[in-house]
């Protein structure tokens, strides 16, 4: 028998900019429950939420030339 053990917290999702409730089923992997972005919950002094995927040199430079106002 698996146990899983879910943990809800309120923050601030960076990919949609809500304050939100973030579900997690690991200790550093959440879910943002109004866009579903998957975060990676860091501790630094405080806790911050970053989105789980980075995208490459190539993604970044297609997006910026699509809308020119990406910034990273």
């Amino acid at each position: 028998m698996v146990k899983i053990q879910a943990e809800i917290v309120n923050g601030k999702c960076p990919t949609c900019s809500e304050l939100t409730m973030l579900v997690g089923l690991t200790s550093e992997m959440y879910r943002c429950m109004n866009c579903g972005a998957d975060l990676q919950q860091h501790v630094n002094g405080k806790i911050v939420y970053i989105p789980a995927i980075q995208l490459s040199d190539k993604e970044k430079a297609e997006l910026t030339s699509k809308d020119g106002q990406t910034e990273f």
